[in-house]
């Protein structure tokens, strides 16, 4: 499919995700073909992921936000050559930071983020690593440009749909500091945080063998 116009997901309500006019969808087995309209499945169970094929109906899935939900709200943590922004409320959890660079990003400990135990370029390398967009960062007050990249879904085995490039979210709440053109959509139906992912997959035991 090539097509000149802009990409962009809808999540509909108590429904999948309308992605419209990708060319760059894929998951850890390689590009997957696709059309110019895709329903993505959002509830968890559909029989045929990552298409949707109508079992949010048959369940009653929901797609509201849930009480017990971490809130939507940016910290700063200011070092002597970086200021590091989190938003605990965009994370997926996926260990990037913490696995990446622990002597920075400590789990079990507060503050949880040490911006002076790295270097400024180990600590750019491993925010940027970031899929979800919840971390970001500032020198000299000035905060870090969007990345470029080609509008992008990745499915990501046994998790959500990690979005990048250029990708318009149609209807989207504003998220505190949050970038546009990174950021994770859940797609096992737990999060609390719909449509983002809250890392729920991993407590419900979230499984796509064909994905």
């Amino acid at each position: 499919m090539s097509s000149n116009k802009n990409p962009s997901i809808t999540a509909n309500p108590d429904g999948p995700f309308l992605a419209k006019n990708l060319e760059n969808f894929a998951n850890q087995k390689g590009p997957i073909e696709t059309r110019e309209t895709m329903a993505l499945c959002r509830c968890g169970e559909s029989a045929n992921k990552p298409y949707c094929d109508g079992t949010h109906g048959k369940i009653g899935f929901s797609s509201a936000k849930l009480e017990g939900r971490v809130d939507d709200k940016r910290e700063n943590y200011d070092g002597e050559k970086i200021t590091i922004h989190d938003n605990r409320g965009l994370c997926a959890h996926v260990g990037r930071c913490t696995d990446g660079l622990a002597t920075v990003f400590r789990l079990k400990e507060e503050p949880w983020i040490h911006p002076d135990a790295a270097t400024r370029d180990e600590i750019i390398a491993t925010i940027q690593k970031c899929p979800s967009g919840a971390l970001s960062y500032s020198i000299d007050g000035l905060e870090r440009r969007e990345q470029d990249g080609e509008p992008t879904i990745y499915i990501a085995p046994n998790g959500p749909y990690v979005v990048s490039g250029d990708v318009e979210f149609v209807d989207a709440a504003e998220r505190q500091g949050a970038s546009k053109k990174e950021f994770t959509l859940c797609r096992c139906g737990g999060s609390k945080n719909k449509p983002f992912c809250d890392g729920s997959h991993w407590s419900n035991e979230f499984t796509d063998d064909k994905n």
